[in-house]
């Protein structure tokens, strides 16, 4: 089995990043990755066909050993997709758990997993935390669909892992501002501007923002605000001012009059309550925000309040930009069911790092891929159940994939004949049964 022509030019710029022995046996993987059920190394040798025709170990050493740079190979992701950014560069960062089995398997810890926990209970389990950094881009296709395509990864390690492993601790927010530095130094001359949830909003993160990025994030509702401090008169005793003088908290400024805005995010409109202002947080008293705190008129959002570095933007440009973030759990979610993000079975360090996050790699090729190329030619398939047209999912992206791929392998067979065309036709449609 070989991938359609059209996909192997798209990614061979990234070819750059390894030599050419590991490039060949790595594009057998990505088709591995494509057509195979389950994820494994192995699973994927026999889904390219290439079981016994070359040993497996080739394949596990792309991983466990071969010389190349994940964070190399984000970036050449990174720059197949900054073509379709115009002007400012958004991006989002989260992090998510990918379940795993075994004491031996390098990282794996007990860590928060929101989706079996509720607000009364936490609970955990084991596996690795996940901090990724994606680009949010919007295709000519669908110029309203925000998508989050992850780029450049970092496995956290709390404190009993990286001593356990002799590594420097560091945390979830430092991992973000680690990786947002690189993508920041790699196109200087860019602005960027960063969207991401409470957890990476706070002081660690604003605080150290590049030079060339700005932030959107939420805020808690009793966050201090303050203005910024008077000018320092001459022949004033004492150490100059950090802050100016206090301002009410988010919650307190809900009490006052606001005003009524009808916004559409998240796929749905929105009828709510706005009031903001330009404060400054007591943790980052240099730099003035835009705070917008909202309390929601219709639905059971309630009372939230958001921040931006681009303190000149209106409200409602700051809370469509905070929507967009919702992405990257989409990415997360399809990752993980069509692609096997949490299937690789590695356990040294460097298979660990390198495995899990090409299947996040794979979901923006085959998305940009599809929406500046494969999707020219998309034929929707035949669902009369949905009453309205839907855009394709990436589960509709996957399986073009897969039937151009096939039709591709098939031309070059030169079937011919009464039964050519139904022979197609089912595998086609084996190709849309597939998971």
């Amino acid at each position: 089995m070989a991938l359609v022509t059209s996909f192997v030019d798209f990614v061979q710029p990234l070819a750059v990043v390894m030599t050419a022995p590991t490039w060949l046996n790595f594009q057998m993987i990505l088709t591995g990755w494509v057509f195979a059920s389950r994820r494994t190394v192995t699973g994927m040798i026999e889904a390219a066909g290439q079981n016994g025709v070359r040993h497996h170990s080739l394949f596990h050493r792309i991983f466990a050993a071969a010389a190349w740079s994940l964070d190399q190979l984000g970036l050449a992701v990174f720059d197949l997709i900054v073509a379709w950014c115009d002007g400012v560069i958004f991006l989002s960062v989260d992090d998510t758990l990918a379940h795993k089995r075994g004491l031996k398997v390098f990282g794996a810890e007990m860590h928060y997993d929101p989706l079996i926990s509720s607000r009364g209970k936490k609970l955990t389990r084991w596996g690795h935390n996940w901090v990724v950094l994606c680009v949010v881009v919007r295709f000519p296709l669908w110029p309203d669909r925000p998508f989050s395509l992850p780029v450049l990864f970092r496995l956290y390690l709390n404190t009993r892992s990286a001593k356990k492993h002799r590594r420097k601790y560091r945390t979830r927010p430092q991992l973000a501002v680690e990786m947002l530095g690189l993508v920041c130094r790699h196109c200087a001359n860019r602005r960027f501007h960063l969207l991401a949830d409470s957890a990476y909003g706070g002081q660690s993160v604003l605080g150290h923002l590049p030079t060339n990025c700005d932030l959107t994030s939420r805020l808690v509702l009793n966050a201090r605000l303050y203005e910024a401090p008077p000018e320092r008169q001459p022949g004033t005793k004492g150490r100059t001012r950090k802050r100016g003088r206090r301002l009410p908290a988010p919650r307190q400024m809900l009490s006052s009059r606001g005003r009524r805005i009808d916004l559409t995010i998240y796929g749905r409109s929105t009828r709510m309550r706005v009031v903001d202002c330009v404060a400054r947080v007591f943790k980052v008293p240099h730099r003035d925000l835009r705070i917008v705190a909202t309390e929601a008129l219709v639905g059971g959002r309630g009372q939230e309040a958001f921040f931006s570095t681009c303190h000149e933007a209106a409200p409602e440009q700051i809370l469509t930009w905070y929507a967009d973030r919702w992405s990257v759990e989409v990415a997360f979610h399809d990752s993980k069911q069509y692609l096997g993000f949490e299937e690789p079975q590695g356990w040294s360090p460097k298979a660990v790092q390198r495995t899990a996050p090409v299947a996040m790699l794979l979901y923006s090729l085959i998305v940009t891929w599809f929406a500046t190329i494969g999707g020219t030619n998309f034929t929707r398939p035949d669902r009369p159940w949905y009453r309205r047209e839907r855009d394709p999912s990436f589960r509709d992206m996957l399986a073009w994939l897969r039937r151009e791929s096939i039709r591709h392998s098939i031309s070059q067979l030169g079937l011919s004949g009464r039964g050519s065309k139904k022979v197609i036709k089912t595998l086609e449609r084996l190709v849309q049964l597939a998971p």
